[in-house]
């Protein structure tokens, strides 16, 4: 008799929709499911090497990136989870490797999603959840030197901050965002962030407003935890178009990031104040200046300069792609192309599309002294309006930029709005800058031919 054949395994996307599906009735931010889960799971998080947590509004990833770089350099093996992605969900695992990590593949990351899937046994769940417990378990696995752990929202209920012992926790710029889940106020919001600080750990603070660093020192005095404040105990500047970087054990002179924006210079020093503040690692000036000039974070302030998107717009036009979302990256996208337009002076067009529930009014607020012409997009795949992550209508961003004297145009999509644009007299070609949504920024690489390796 001949045996059954073997069920075909899921491929990866199946396996998503199936576990999307037990996303739990309602939306409450909570360890309780990840705490069933790890124990069911045999506790990989136990079983790690050791985690640099990494929270805050604005920066997290940049700041990643440059750890990421820095330690590579020094020819450490780098873990690394990140959210969102951009194209593939291959992008937010990254195993540590000798001579640089990799993203997981297909087969080993739906391997470890399956176990967690069978793990939780139909309970509800949500996707992040899952992913952060199979990140987790492809972790443990491998062997590697360190971990690089980024928050997904928030951070006193986030899925991640179930590590107990971090070796260090940073805080990158607090803003305003995701106020129906972290509160309406920066002392709140400040509060969810602060709470991944452990107790004598070492907590490394990026620049913050008054009333959140306010709060992140008291958590810091309760926690015992040193902390290494930005504009405190460490300081970085650009000067001469130079990074420098100073705290009580000297200064660096270093070379600039290749990343884009003045904001990028403290990312950076916020990486550099996070390594100095470990006696954990060797770490000489060649491997963090190396680490500054070669880490890259894709979609934040990223040229485009060949691809499928970049042919259709006008000829000579230089365009950028910013997954800013927020009023706070919304200003550092907006002081970025001020720097540019110092350099070389371009018209700018801003090509914008926004999920529903950002506040499309502060974001643009940015731009209205750089440019009046702004184009309102969909953000495809995004517009089921009964969903939580619903594209904003452009009639909606039309009106919000029309608020602020802009002149603004809808357009059916990307493609569209570069097509328009090619068709208009310019006298120099323009400036072209893709922003408001990591997700419409996914959509650009994706359809550019250009996602992130």
């Amino acid at each position: 008799m001949n045996s059954p054949a073997a069920r075909p395994q899921p491929s990866l996307d199946e396996l998503i929709a199936r576990l999307s599906a037990l996303h739990p009735s309602r939306i409450d931010l909570s360890l309780d499911r990840m705490q069933a889960l790890l124990a069911r799971l045999d506790h990989p998080e136990s079983k790690l090497p050791p985690v640099i947590h990494v929270a805050g509004t604005n920066g997290k990833g940049s700041t990643i990136a440059y750890l990421r770089a820095i330690l590579e350099a020094a020819s450490l093996r780098v873990h690394v989870y990140t959210s969102p992605y951009l194209v593939r969900l291959n992008e937010c695992f990254r195993l540590g490797r000798s001579g640089g990590g990799v993203l997981v593949d297909d087969d080993e990351l739906c391997a470890a999603l399956g176990h967690c899937e069978r793990a939780n046994n139909g309970d509800p769940i949500t996707i992040f959840e899952i992913e952060t417990a199979a990140a987790f378990c492809l972790f443990a696995q491998h062997p590697a030197d360190v971990v690089l752990l980024e928050v997904g929202l928030g951070g006193r209920l986030d899925a991640t901050n179930v590590i107990d012992a971090p070796i260090a926790s940073v805080i990158a710029p607090v803003s305003m965002d995701h106020t129906e889940f972290l509160g309406n106020s920066l002392t709140e919001i400040a509060g969810e962030k602060a709470a991944i600080i452990k107790r004598n750990a070492p907590v490394v603070c990026a620049e913050q407003a008054p009333e959140a660093i306010d709060v992140i020192e008291a958590q810091a005095r309760r926690m015992r935890a040193p902390l290494h404040a930005a504009g405190q105990q460490w300081h970085v500047s650009v000067e001469r178009g130079r990074l420098v970087y100073q705290d009580d054990r000297g200064l660096m002179d270093l070379a600039a990031p290749k990343l884009f924006g003045r904001h990028q210079f403290d990312n950076a020093g916020l990486a550099i104040a996070t390594l100095r503040a470990l006696d954990t690692f060797k770490i000489g000036m060649p491997h963090f200046e190396a680490g500054i000039v070669n880490a890259e974070w894709p979609a934040r302030m990223q040229r485009l300069v060949s691809g499928a998107l970049v042919e259709q717009g006008p000829q000579g036009c230089e365009i950028w792609l910013d997954g800013g979302h927020n009023a706070e990256g919304g200003r550092v996208a907006a002081a970025a192309l001020g720097d540019l337009e110092e350099r070389v002076s371009r018209p700018l067009v801003v090509i914008v599309g926004m999920m529903a529930n950002k506040d499309a009014g502060a974001f643009l607020a940015n731009f209205a002294g750089l440019t009046r012409h702004i184009m309102a997009v969909p953000i495809p795949g995004r517009d089921n309006a009964s969903s939580m992550a619903a594209s904003m209508p452009p009639d909606r961003l039309a009106d919000a930029a029309r608020a602020l004297g802009m002149r603004v145009e809808n357009a059916a999509s990307v493609e569209a709005a570069l097509q328009t644009l090619s068709r208009l007299a310019y006298e120099v070609p323009p400036r072209i800058l893709i922003t408001g949504s990591l997700y419409l920024a996914g959509h650009v690489l994706a359809a550019n031919g250009t996602p992130p390796a």
